[in-house]
């Protein structure tokens, strides 16, 4: 089937049933899946089906249609969301917490940088302050400039000390590098400074060390910070040291929101070892969000639903499941899990957690097949990699190379949801199919799809429809996503030392690991504006 014939078969059928969020996929699409012996990975991946996530991709884009086009936190197109997947875990036998919490959502109006009358590219950084600079005194702040720096520009007090910041048009030019872009910015404002640019680190030839950032200043800068902060490629940075005339704008708009995180619990045998898989539920304010993430969203749905409806099956160690609020606003909904003094992680629950699973745009329709580069063979990490993560990594590359297929390295970055879980040293891994990136030809030449476009074309624009959405790359990753899950529900031994029990058949251990084949330092499909707020 086609998209466009999928979705019109997928909407026919939901029409029929009338209440959405009672039909789409409450039981896996094979019946007999229902009283299955679950004992093998072969069984529960015959029981995950693409046409279950695709029922899942319809609902989402049938609420975004009714709801203005959008499924953002703090719209009811997230609501209505949130309440469809609760609705059917609930239904599945899931314990279901909704953690509700504010957030402020920062919405960029426009934003501008010329360098001697030439434009610049740029953007603000989320959360930044609006104003305008006009033939502002640019001050270079501790720069480290060239392959191989250790730039600490702007992290501490004293890197400000010495320049006269007592204009009224001074702007603080700031390297990326060692600390987060909110506390160089918030040091600058308190130092005099009246804007603030940051420009790429540039000490690796790596395009997300090079390009424009797209970053954030965290949602702890709100009420702190009030001056323009804007960002920009690390040769663009360059430029604007050299300028004699640097005019810079940005308009932004900072609102207090409401919104949630859904998290299912199926209880196993070992309720102290928990199995956890998440992806953020989300979309942009400008679509509605099908690929991203509707497809991470509705992958770890259908294998949710498909585990929590048998009626056979526990699992060895307790899995929990997480649909993110928030993260297009700065990966806040996860953020909120683990560190929020009302219901974040308890000491209790962190020592339960042996591991975090991350799905973020796995169906991108001019797709390459990526798995976070935990060991650092291809992509060297700007953030620390808890061990066991890249135990979490051969297991999905034992996936891949027990089917033949061709699969890439993507960037062990911190650019999503598993950044918070790491922060506090917890192993994570997960699967990423490309994003704003540029395809290659080499890449092209493995996997299909068009060189010199994007992987995801429509990527965080009102285009990123059910039609956006590869149905061989949901094929494929619905089942890499189920195998990681079920052997992992059996055992985490080899990530945390805790035993399990064994799964009768081949197994990760008897699968020679042959890739990747298709890594050409592309910058592993990265996406730009998913929140990325330190170093």
């Amino acid at each position: 089937m086609t998209r466009h014939a999928r979705f019109g078969a997928l909407c026919a059928l939901l029409l029929a049933f009338s209440l959405l969020p009672a039909v789409a996929g409450a039981a896996p699409s094979n019946n007999a899946c229902l009283n299955r012996n679950l004992n093998t990975t072969t069984k529960l991946l015959s029981c995950v089906d693409a046409d279950d996530v695709f029922v899942h991709l319809a609902a989402f884009q049938a609420i975004a249609d009714a709801n203005g086009g959008t499924r953002a936190s703090g719209t009811p197109g997230y609501d209505a969301s949130a309440d469809y997947v609760a609705d059917l875990l609930e239904d599945a036998g899931f314990d279901v917490e909704r953690q509700v919490f504010d957030f402020s959502l920062f919405s960029e109006n426009s934003s501008s940088l010329t360098a001697d009358g030439v434009p610049i590219e740029t953007q603000t950084m989320s959360f930044s302050g609006s104003g305008t600079i006009t033939s502002g005194n640019v001050i270079p702040v501790d720069l480290d400039l060239g392959l191989g720096n250790t730039s600490t520009s702007g992290c501490e007090v004293a890197d400000f000390v010495g320049p006269d910041w007592s204009g009224s048009n001074d702007i603080a030019l700031i390297q990326r590098g060692t600390c987060a872009f909110g506390l160089k910015a918030v040091n600058a404002q308190a130092a005099g400074a009246e804007a603030v640019i940051i420009f790429n680190q540039g000490n690796t030839a790596a395009p997300a060390r090079q390009d424009i950032i797209g970053g954030t200043l965290g949602e702890g800068v709100v009420g702190v910070l009030t001056i323009p902060v804007l960002d920009t490629s690390y040769s663009d940075g360059l430029v604007v040291l050299d300028a004699t005339t640097v005019d810079l704008a940005a308009d932004t708009t900072i609102v207090t929101s409401t919104t949630e995180n859904v998290i299912g619990d199926l209880p196993g045998v070992n309720p102290d070892n928990v199995v956890m898989a998440g992806a953020h539920l989300d979309s942009v304010g400008e679509g509605p969000g099908i690929q991203d993430n509707g497809s991470g969203s509705s992958a770890i749905l259908a294998v949710a639903l498909a585990l929590g409806n048998n009626k056979k099956y526990t699992p060895t160690n307790s899995l929990r499941f997480a649909w993110w609020g928030a993260e297009e606003s700065g990966l806040i909904g996860s953020e909120q899990y683990v560190f929020n003094p009302d219901f974040g992680l308890t000491q209790e629950e962190y020592d339960a957690l042996a591991l975090y699973l991350n799905f973020d745009m796995v169906g991108s329709p001019n797709f390459i097949y990526g798995v976070y580069d935990a060991d650092e063979s291809t992509f060297p990490a700007p953030v620390f990699i808890p061990p066991g993560s890249a135990e979490l990594e051969d297991l999905f590359e034992a996936y891949y190379s027990d089917n033949n297929i061709p699969y890439e390295d993507s960037e062990f970055s911190g650019r999503s949801d598993y950044q918070a879980f790491i922060d506090v040293g917890i192993p994570a891994s997960g699967l990423f199919t490309g994003a704003e990136g540029i395809k290659t030809e080499e890449q092209a030449g493995i996997w299909g799809g068009t060189a010199g476009d994007q992987y995801d074309p429509c990527y965080h624009l009102a285009c990123d429809t059910f039609d956006n959405v590869s149905v061989e790359a949901i094929e494929v990753n619905v089942d890499a996503v189920g195998y990681a899950i079920f052997n992992l529900a059996a055992s985490t031994e080899a990530i945390n030392g805790v035993p399990g029990s064994s799964l009768p058949g081949r197994g990760p251990d008897d699968v020679a690991i042959d890739g990747p084949q298709g890594t050409f330092l592309s910058g592993g499909g990265s996406h730009i504006d998913h929140g990325q707020a330190s170093e």
